[in-house]
């Protein structure tokens, strides 16, 4: 005897649906498809997008006050840092987008050669700071990479000047400091005149210096600031925190 089975009406076994297809509206995210749990957030573009854009003008306004109406040395501890903020929040390529768009804008107010002035060194150091922070790097290292960099923009900005300016300044800065030796030889009693490699040596050594000095000056400012904005850099070594009295 041939016994067929019953039809399943799908309406008994969910009482609570009345067609078979699925809405997708009232599900849960676990329960979404794959193809629509992939998509992008466009809220987190859009936030990265405008704070890289807010931060390359907050470095461009400072770049701009300080060049019209220069407080001192205040400023220029500050060009750096908001591109290195922008690589510690939201990574490399929105650092580098910021410092491009740092120099578009600067280059809209200002022209072309001043915005470049800034986009080398201090766009620069702002990325390279930003990796070394945001990666851990020792104190030591960041400061040595930045002191590069500062020391290229600054025979950069000297050929871009001599340039423009249709001299070398780098001679005029040799017998800048041909004059200061000799006359420290003749305080001494030595009857030597300096000569010009000593002249050249001691220049770019005091380049040098002076590049490592402004971005050890750079940590310490934003040692100070970052960290109260949520995003700390690595823990200076034990010898300088003894010198700046951080525990």
């Amino acid at each position: 005897m041939n016994h067929f089975p019953e039809e399943i009406d799908p309406s008994d076994d969910d009482p609570d649906s009345e067609n078979s297809e699925v809405n997708w509206v009232d599900l849960g995210d676990e329960q979404q498809p794959s193809s629509m749990s992939f998509r992008p957030s466009k809220g987190g573009e859009a936030l990265v997008m405008v704070e890289t854009a807010f931060l390359a003008s907050a470095a461009s306004l400072i770049w701009l006050i300080n060049f019209y109406f220069p407080p001192g040395p205040l400023l220029r501890l500050l060009f750096p840092i908001p591109v290195a903020l922008v690589y510690l929040r939201r990574g490399h390529r929105a650092s580098w987008m910021s410092a491009l768009i740092s120099g578009l804008l600067l280059s809209i107010l200002m022209g072309p050669t001043r915005s470049i002035l800034y986009v080398i060194p201090y766009g620069l150091q702002g990325v390279q700071l930003g990796a070394c922070w945001r990666r851990g790097t020792n104190w030591w290292i960041s400061i040595i990479l930045g002191a590069i960099i500062g020391t290229f923009g600054f025979f950069f900005r000297f050929w871009i000047l001599s340039v423009f300016l249709g001299e070398d300044l780098w001679v005029y800065v040799t017998s800048q400091i041909a004059q200061f030796l000799e006359w420290v030889f003749v305080q001494l009693g030595l009857l030597t005149q300096p000569s010009l490699e000593l002249v050249q040596a001691i220049a770019f050594l005091t380049i040098v210096v002076n590049s490592i000095i402004y971005i050890f000056t750079v940590h310490i400012v934003a040692l100070l600031i970052l960290g109260r904005l949520g995003n700390p850099i690595p823990s200076p070594p034990r010898m300088i925190k003894k010198l700046i009295n951080i525990e």
